[in-house]
């Protein structure tokens, strides 16, 4: 009878935390590599348990451009009948036109502080996002 009702209770339980809405949590950074959160001083959640979203990871993004660089002024040394000459001074910029590759360096850090949200039911947890710029 004690195995029957150590069952019915562990349903119980399990309904009760399959039905708890999401939720909103902070959590540390502790590992970058493999990335580990740490919720409290129990819980630390590792990769398998996270869903990263861009806001944390780094990723590229490809960009159109049309502008110009900013001035620069330079001269240019060279050979010339064994002698080693220099171009005088020039300033002058370039046209950067067209579609570029960019890098966003969202990666999370340690010691970063992060938003997650709980899935419901607990399993998987969603970090949104670090909160302020890292600091709490």
């Amino acid at each position: 009878m004690s195995e029957l009702l150590q069952l019915i209770k562990q349903a119980a339980m399990e309904q009760v935390e399959s039905s708890k809405p999401v939720a909103v949590m902070i959590g540390k950074v502790v590992s970058a590599a493999p990335l580990e959160i740490q919720l409290d001083q129990k819980l630390r959640l590792t990769e398998e348990f996270l869903v990263l979203t861009k806001a944390v990871v780094d990723y590229s993004i490809n960009m159109t451009v049309d502008h110009t660089t900013e001035s620069h002024t330079h001269s240019h040394s060279y050979q010339d009948d064994s002698t080693s000459r220099t171009t005088q001074p020039h300033t002058h910029n370039h046209a950067y036109v067209g579609t570029k590759s960019f890098t966003i360096h969202n990666k999370l850090k340690v010691d970063d502080h992060v938003i997650l949200l709980r899935v419901q039911g607990g399993q998987e947890y969603i970090v949104l996002d670090v909160v302020g710029g890292g600091i709490l």
